[in-house]
């Protein structure tokens, strides 16, 4: 069994995790999973598809109890017995619900009568915040998808948390609508603010998180300043003739780094990425040139995804829409 936290260990982190386990019969979900989430930041939380992204979600609200191991929110230790923790924090778990027969603004003035007290222009101030000000009066019934996510994000928003966690804010959101999630998210941090976001949109978290966890198989494998994991997603991808690609893998050991080849989805023409810093670029150039292959074409970057797949293992994740919208759109 863990000791508890020190009662003024998490001064500095609006949430803490330590040794959390959670087990479904024989499957455990999580495996001993240690976090630490800063104030005042947005926080990506990343994992494969059953790595255990959601259960930690639903623990953290008081859904399920885990089997060992302690939750830290705000300072304060969070457990079955210690839920006005959760006063101080508003959360999107899953898809929302709503009556579907009230209006947008009315399901919220419900769930602000059945919560703490909030000021009554709370409400149109939620609404406003997530771009729903015009559609505020229209019943929830007739909401698409994206509409409900931004309903659903207002309500975890009306009791003016201090932390929000978030999981899939994006869903149903098309590129404009999630750039106004995004700048939103960020005003929130810069009111000091703390948000928690799951998410397996790893174009959107680069784009978005100051701090980023890495859960797989319920334990968590990285946690860095973005900054940081970038610094190590850099990479280098150069097109050779496939008839060289012996010869090119060979060359490129003398650089001492990860490199593995893969289809270029050009005829006769395979790709290999280097795992090098991007203005390491010129050394994997020499190194071929030496050997006598010359690659048709060279590219480097630095991005989250690199990190993702090389740490878990995983294949691509899926893409975002491409449809184009202004606001808080919606996909769909």
């Amino acid at each position: 069994m863990t000791q508890p936290f020190p009662v003024s260990a998490g001064e500095g982190y609006a949430l803490r995790t330590r040794g959390l386990v959670k087990r479904y019969g024989s499957q455990v979900a999580l495996a001993g999973l240690d976090l630490a989430v800063p104030r005042g930041v947005v926080y990506g939380f990343l994992g494969p598809n059953g790595a255990g992204k959601t259960t930690l979600m639903r623990l953290l609200v008081g859904l399920i109890r885990p089997d060992a191991g302690d939750i830290e929110i705000l300072g304060q230790s969070f457990g079955w017995r210690r839920r006005s923790v959760l006063h101080d924090v508003g959360a999107l778990v899953e898809a929302p619900v709503f009556y579907d027969y009230l209006s947008g603004r009315d399901n919220l003035r419900t769930l602000a009568a059945s919560g703490a007290r909030v000021p009554a222009s709370r409400v149109d101030e939620v609404l406003a915040l997530v771009g729903l000000a015009e559609r505020g009066r229209d019943k929830a019934g007739r909401y698409s998808l994206g509409m409900k996510q931004r309903l659903g994000i207002a309500a975890a928003l009306l009791s003016d948390p201090q932390l929000l966690l978030l999981d899939e804010p994006a869903n149903g959101l098309d590129p404009g609508g999630i750039v106004a999630m995004r700048e939103t998210l960020r005003y929130l941090t810069r009111a000091g603010k703390t948000v928690f976001i799951s998410s397996h949109i790893l174009p959107e978290v680069q784009q978005l998180a100051d701090v980023v966890g890495i859960v797989d198989h319920g334990r968590l494998i990285r946690e860095g300043s973005l900054a940081e994991l970038l610094d190590e997603g850099g990479h280098v991808s150069v097109r050779v003739a496939e008839a060289e690609l012996a010869a090119a893998m060979s060359a490129l050991q003398v650089l001492a780094v990860p490199a593995a080849a893969r289809p270029s989805g050009l005829p006769g023409v395979a790709t290999i990425d280097v795992r090098i810093q991007p203005a390491r670029a010129a050394e994997v150039n020499r190194a071929l040139a030496v050997a006598g292959v010359y690659a048709s074409d060279i590219t480097s970057g630095s991005d989250l995804e690199s990190v993702f797949l090389s740490l878990t293992a995983t294949g691509p994740t899926p893409a975002t829409a491409t449809t184009a919208s202004s606001g808080w759109g919606e996909r769909g």
